[in-house]
């Protein structure tokens, strides 16, 4: 008979040691179709790359065609699968370009086995008395509105495969917010609520399993629009904290569903 502590779940700061020690074969992620969206550069683009490394087939989502090109190349220069492109301007999209992009992925592929939500925008810092209405409204549709429109078109695609992982990127002012942060924070917590009840539908009745990174601090452009008197040194690289990425994409986190797990221990 197992004990009360042997059969206890693991929690989320376990899952996330287990997530960030994860060491990625070459092949973990073979034979795996997995979009990302705002692949075109930081984190998206680093977690494009690092999954082309372990075999998955890449569909790069973004909205500037020439900086999708570039990671393009950069995944041919490791002799990974070819990747595909599709343009998709989150802020400008109608519905007619949301089924476009799952009509061209279908038509492909017929499936898809992994979602990274990656693409957002930090809008100003400012407080909620000052805050410009439509900056908030920008930010909340392309952080929040248009991650659960690209996730209603692209559900059917995900419950086609047998075993499919859906990533939202998080934040720590999503969890609690901070004075200033504004929209931002609010639609990262909205982000967190998405993630969960999504987490909450689909188990049970399908394949798809659906969790929330928090990167942490990373030296990316939008943290450097944050703090821009900031030392960039100070911060580890978008190609730091791809692991727990690669983790939740792969066979290894099965079973793994609604948990908001850190990229970076004591985030």
């Amino acid at each position: 008979m197992n004990s009360p502590d042997s059969a206890r779940a693991p929690d989320r700061h376990e899952l996330g040691a287990r997530a960030r020690g994860y060491r990625a074969a070459g092949d973990a992620l073979s034979g795996r179709v997995i979009a990302i969206t705002g692949a075109s550069d930081g984190i998206g683009r680093a977690v494009a790359l690092a999954a082309a490394g372990c075999g998955a087939e890449l569909v790069l989502i973004g909205r500037s065609v020439r900086k999708l090109e570039r990671v393009h190349e950069a995944i041919g220069a490791l002799g990974a699968a070819e990747a595909s492109i599709a343009t998709l301007d989150l802020e400008k999209a109608v519905a007619r370009d949301y089924d476009q992009l799952v009509e061209a992925l279908m038509k492909r592929y017929g499936r898809l086995d992994g979602l990274v939500h990656n693409a957002g925008i930090l809008g100003t810092l400012a407080p909620i008395e000052q805050y410009d209405v439509p900056t908030w409204c920008r930010v909340l549709h392309v952080n929040l509105t248009a991650a659960f429109a690209l996730t209603q078109v692209l559900l059917p695609a995900l419950r086609a495969s047998h075993d499919a992982s859906m990533i939202f990127t998080s934040s720590g002012v999503g969890r609690r917010a901070r004075a200033y942060w504004g929209a931002y924070a609010v639609s990262k917590a909205g982000v967190e609520s998405l993630s969960q009840l999504l987490a909450e539908e689909l188990e049970g009745s399908t394949a798809v399993r659906v969790n929330a990174l928090n990167p942490g601090a990373v030296r990316t452009r939008m943290r450097q629009q944050a703090y821009p008197a900031e030392d960039p040194r100070t911060l580890v690289s978008p190609e730091d904290i791809v692991a727990p990425y690669l983790w939740l994409l792969s066979a290894q986190s099965r079973g793994i569903t609604g948990q908001s797990l850190d990229c970076q221990a004591g985030r």
